[in-house]
Parts: structure tokens; C-alpha cells; sequence
């Protein structure tokens, strides 16, 4: 079986290369080894996880009524039925996406595919109905295979109780005391669902603080909250030993203080997460790999190998399955032959906390480090009549700004709802809009989205409700 384009991956880097290639006139062959297109993202990943931090979400919510004389009673939770509705919302979208590529005539194939050269794919395993024979050749290829949870071997224990994201987020019950290895994004993200559930959850990161890499200022809110929500937050400790003691999983913690022991139901490894360059045949071909497992690519996403192309995790950081969508119609506009090239000048990222953080572009850190002159405007939600009114005033939204050009370079934010307001950001940092840009847009009040247009204001030194003396006009 011949393809002129075969999209290895059906993510949400891979179908949408997929789509817009059949859009453009493009012959596609999509192959997926899952027996549904979503990819991590849409079946183990992003949305099921929202789904979750949803519920988790609404729960909070109506405890905190209490402030305003709404009492409830406390919540049961029908775990098959919380299941069932996750699984309803994948059903849903993969089910939009399996119509979308027939609508498009997009063949897919499922299967799993390793390179024998650098234009073959022997196909294996999945559905043999909805391929004509083991092996696949094609002009080009785009590489979308994604990534997969980092694991520790030493905590590599063969048992139920220890779960990866994957495994946590089928929600197999509700545990009493639950163990988070890693204090990144996933892990706080799955540890707020389960302690909104009744779970009492126990953080370990081993660095000094949570999130690492991300705005500390940014990180401080939510801590303070997750200090409140969890058990414990231990930092700058490791899981020195896991032990299975049949009706729980006995850890020995080894951080600042002596080492001790403790026993969880369950313990979730949330660790980061891998490239899955290895073991799908690219010693076969050209391709390139980094030191860390990534596919090497340039700015059209061309591999090292002509006829191959690469998106999303598998090429590179940040994992995010909006960089990948990006990609891959940068990936397809390229083959054919429009000067399309990946260079953004930010790309959001979003932790799903409550409250949630977000940023683009270049971090106040970022700056320091590279000894650029930049200046920063906080606008303190606390000054907020929106947030006031939701009783939610830890938030702050901050602006990096060129000394020079007075550019927008860099947008922060932590808060009720920053996931949604980031974008705002995403398009003045593109424009190159300067704070009176943002001012002089006119924003609606009373909401969040007026905070970026006070922190403008606050840069101006015209903030209403924040009081800083004007700044000298140049």
C-alpha cells in the first residue's frame, strides 16, 4: 500500500496536520495505533483531566458559599457514574474527529508503525481490516507519536496501588491518603481532583519549590493555597524506597529532616514526561535525535531526513497540544509549498489549578537571566472588584515590558479563570502592543479581563485603583 502523506500519530498535532493536508488537496493516510483519534491529549490527558478538575472545581466552589450563609450538605461521590461521564465527553470528541476524517476522505489506519526506511512503515498489531497489507509506503511522512509519562526505576514497583497519570486519571476509587511523586503541573493538577474527592494528599518534589521553572511569584498564591487543600507539601525530599504491604504502599521519605516512613493507598509517580522516539524504527531512517530523545527539526519542522517531517512532543519542548496543532500545519503548509515556518513569539502554557497559572512569552526569570532591561507591571487582583465579588483576590496579573521599545513581552498570570485571560496576552505579545495599547482597549467591567488593562495602567502610572506616580514621558 502506497500514501503520498502518512501522519504518524492521530494526537491533536497529527489530525490536524491530517485535516488541513486533505483540506489542501492532499491524499492522507493516518495512522493511529489507538482504536480512536485523540491521542494522549483527548483519551489520557488534557480533557479527561479537565473533566475532573471540573467537578473538583464546582465542589470548592459550593464549600466556599459557606462565606455567604449557603451551607451544604457534605458530597457523595457515585464514582462509576463520575467515570461514565469522563468517558461520555472522549466518546464524544473522538467520535467528532472519526466523522471529520471521513468527511475529508482521510484513510485511517490503525495500527502500529515502525520504519523499515526512510519510506516504508511496517504496520502491526491494532485493526488488519482497515489496512491492505503490513507495510505502508509514502512520499513524506509527519512524525506526531508524542510523548509518554516518565518513569523512575526505582520506584517502578509492580503494583496497582502505584499509578502513572494514565492510571489516575481512570479514577479507580477514592483513596484515603494518596502520595504525589513530583510537583509539576500533572501532579498538582490530579492531586486537586482527588483531595476535592475527600482524598488527603501528600506532595514530595524534590527541588525547592513547586512547579519548577515556572514565575515563583505566580507559584506563591497557589501554594498557599495547596497548603490548605493537601495534607502535606514536602519539597526538596525524595521517595528514597517504595514497599507493597498488600492493603497500602509503604514509602520512606529522605529530605531535610531524618528519614522517615509512612503508608499511603496509593501512590501516584508524576514525574514529567518522554519523548516516544525509541522503538518505532528511526535507526532506519535519516532522522535525527537530541540528547534528550527529541527529533531533531528546523523551522518548517523538516527532520534531518527529506522525506520525513516531525510535531509535537516528539519534536521537541514544550509538550503542549496546542504547539503540536501549531506545528502540524506548519508541517503541511511547508510540503506544500507555502513559506510557512514555526516561530512563534509565545506560546501559552496553562496549570489547571485552582487558582490557575498561566504565562507566555519571556518570564521576568527569563530576563533576569539574560541580562535584558525589561520592566514589570503588577496589577494585585486584591484592587479587583471582580475578584473582590468571587472572593477569589490571591490572583496577580504581570507584564514584562521592553525598557527600550515599551513592547509587550511577556504575560503572567495566577488566578480564577487565567487559562482563559492568557490569550489576550498571546496576541499583544505577537502584535507587539505596549501597555497603552492595552489600556486604551476598552475592556468590560466589572470582569478578570480588565486586570490587563490595569496592569498597563499600572505601568503608565493611570491605574485607578492602584496608586503609582506617573511615569516620566520620554
Amino acid at each position: 500500500m502506497h500514501a503520498p502523506l502518512v501522519v504518524l500519530g492521530g494526537g491533536p498535532g497529527g489530525y490536524a496536520a491530517a485535516f488541513l493536508a486533505a483540506d489542501l488537496g492532499m491524499e492522507v493516510t493516518l495512522v493511529e495505533a489507538e482504536p480512536r483519534l485523540g491521542g494522549v491529549c483527548l483519551l489520557k490527558g488534557c480533557i479527561p483531566s479537565k473533566a475532573l478538575l471540573h467537578v473538583a472545581k464546582v465542589v470548592s466552589e459550593a464549600g466556599e458559599l459557606a462565606a455567604w450563609g449557603v451551607s451544604y450538605q457534605t458530597p457523595l461521590f457515585d464514582v462509576d457514574v463520575m467515570r461514565s461521564r469522563k468517558e461520555k465527553v472522549i466518546a464524544t470528541l473522538s467520535g467528532g474527529l472519526k466523522q471529520l476524517a471521513k468527511q475529508r476522505k482521510v484513510r485511517v489506519v490503525q495500527a502500529r508503525g515502525s520504519f523499515e526506511s526512510s519510506g516504508s512503515i511496517r504496520l502491526s498489531g491494532g485493526n488488519p481490516e482497515s489496512r491492505q497489507g503490513d507495510r505502508l509506503s509514502f512520499d513524506h511522512c509527519i512524525l506526531a507519536v508524542g510523548s509518554s509519562p516518565a518513569t523512575i526505576p526505582s520506584l517502578s514497583l509492580p503494583s496497582k496501588r502505584v499509578m502513572d497519570s494514565t492510571a489516575a486519571l481512570e479514577l479507580p476509587d477514592i483513596p484515603r491518603q494518596l502520595l504525589v511523586v513530583g510537583g509539576g503541573y500533572i501532579g498538582l493538577e490530579l492531586g486537586t481532583v482527588y483531595a476535592e474527592l475527600g482524598t488527603k494528599v501528600t506532595v514530595v518534589e524534590l527541588t525547592d519549590g513547586l512547579l519548577p521553572g515556572v514565575d515563583r511569584e505566580l507559584v506563591k498564591p497557589l501554594h498557599a493555597r495547596l497548603e490548605k487543600k493537601f495534607q502535606a507539601i514536602h519539597l526538596s525530599t525524595k521517595v528514597a524506597r517504595l514497599s507493597d504491604r498488600g492493603d497500602s504502599i509503604e514509602v520512606t521519605l529522605d529530605g531535610q529532616a531524618a528519614a522517615r516512613t509512612e503508608r499511603f493507598d496509593r501512590v501516584l509517580v508524576s514525574v514529567g514526561r518522554r519523548p516516544n522516539s525509541g522503538a518505532i524504527g528511526l535507526e532506519n531512517t535519516k532522522v535525527k535525535l537530541d540528547e534528550r530523545g527529541f527529533v531533531v527539526v528546523d523551522e518548517k519542522q523538516r527532520t534531518t531526513d527529506e522525506r520525513i517531517l516531525a510535531i509535537g512532543d516528539v519534536a521537541g519542548e514544550p509538550m503542549l497540544a496546542h504547539k503540536a496543532s501549531h506545528q502540524g500545519k506548519v508541517a503541511v503548509e511547508a510540503l506544500h509549498g507555502s513559506a510557512a515556518v514555526f516561530e512563534p513569539m509565545a506560546i501559552p502554557a496553562v496549570v489547571f489549578t485552582d487558582p490557575e497559572i498561566a504565562w507566555a512569552g519571556l518570564t521576568e526569570d527569563q530576563a533576569t537571566a539574560e541580562g535584558r532591561a525589561v520592566e514589570v507591571a503588577r496589577y494585585p487582583w486584591a484592587a479587583s472588584g471582580r475578584a473582590q465579588s468571587l472572593g477569589r483576590t490571591e490572583g496577580l496579573t504581570k507584564l514584562v515590558i521592553d525598557a527600550e521599545t515599551e513592547r509587550v513581552l511577556g504575560i503572567g498570570i495566577v488566578g480564577t479563570g487565567a487559562g482563559e485571560l492568557v490569550a489576550e496576552g498571546v496576541l499583544a505579545i505577537e502584535m507587539g502592543a505596549t501597555p497603552r495599547d492595552l489600556a486604551e482597549s476598552i475592556h468590560p467591567h466589572p470582569t478578570l479581563s480588565e486586570t490587563l488593562s490595569f496592569a498597563a495602567e499600572v505601568q503608565l502610572g493611570t491605574a485607578t485603583e492602584v496608586y503609582r506616580p506617573k511615569r516620566t514621558s520620554r
